[in-house]
């Protein structure tokens, strides 16, 4: 990596941090640009530069929240494919609605600003791995037959609506303690 290339990817990374930061702390409407260029250390130009915007910064930062989120959930999931880890798996990503920052930036503000950008960013990351673990399922006789790939779009949306639900409420324990069992619910019957 040359030095404009590190100096970018400095600059890069102290605006995500500041701007995590920010989002969290004041919400996306509160956050001034201003402000959070001026406590990253940079232009308001380095952050068009790099993210093209506000709004881009928050996409950043919603993808390495979500990448986050994805590695828990392959620490969730183990080394094989069986019915118990791929039902504590989707439910591992029913508990990130409970952290208040990834609730905050990822399940309320996220949605509000990037609207069908963050179902767009959440497929990315999340139908082919469960696309592969249904087929893997499929492949034992363990999961009900049909297109993977629809089925895990459908398993998908389940879990992101059931996560925005949560998030959505005053009451997020009770919210995610029935959202869990019924998505339980949902999978045992499914993983057959």
């Amino acid at each position: 990596m040359n030095l404009r290339e590190q100096k970018k990817a400095e600059t890069s990374a102290r605006l995500l941090a500041t701007a995590r930061k920010w989002f969290f702390e004041k919400g996306y409407a509160g956050t001034s640009m201003d402000d959070l260029c001026a406590e990253a250390g940079v232009t308001r130009g380095a952050l068009y530069h790099n993210f093209g915007g506000k709004e881009g910064l928050l996409e950043a930062v919603i993808r390495q929240i979500d990448g986050e989120i994805g590695e828990r959930l392959l620490v969730a999931s183990g080394d094989t494919v069986d019915r118990g880890s791929f039902i504590k798996t989707c439910l591992v990503y029913l508990e990130a609605a409970l952290d208040p920052e990834v609730r905050r930036i990822l399940f309320q503000d996220g949605p509000a600003v990037l609207g069908q950008r963050l179902r767009d960013i959440d497929q990315e990351g999340s139908v082919e791995p469960l696309r592969e673990a249904i087929a893997e399922l499929q492949g034992q006789d363990a999961f009900v037959k049909g297109d993977a790939a629809a089925l895990a779009v459908l398993v998908n949306g389940a879990m992101i609506d059931a996560a925005l639900w949560v998030a959505d409420g005053e009451d997020t324990k009770q919210r995610h303690e029935a959202a869990s069992d019924a998505l339980r619910s949902m999978l045992s019957k499914l993983c057959s």
